[in-house]
């Protein structure tokens, strides 16, 4: 798929250094496609978190990955 303005997409945090709080998946929308040509899929989320919203530039992982992006699963 192509990420576009507006879409729904996982984020996938980084947790914290001494493992206390292990990464999570929060939703996150698509604010802006960084460089439609660059092969990373960088883009610009505003992920939602239980504690508030934040902004965010991370690259595509096809699979849920630390500090990356992804499509959420499908579900059938």
């Amino acid at each position: 798929m192509k990420p576009t303005i507006g879409r729904i997409v996982h984020y996938t945090n980084l947790g914290d250094a001494d493992g206390k709080y292990p990464p999570t998946t929060q939703a996150a929308i698509i604010t802006k496609i960084d460089d439609p040509a660059d092969p990373d899929g960088k883009v610009t989320l505003k992920v939602f978190y239980p504690t508030g919203i934040f902004d965010c530039t991370v690259p595509f992982s096809a699979e849920p990955k630390r500090g990356h992006w992804s499509w959420p699963p499908r579900v059938e």
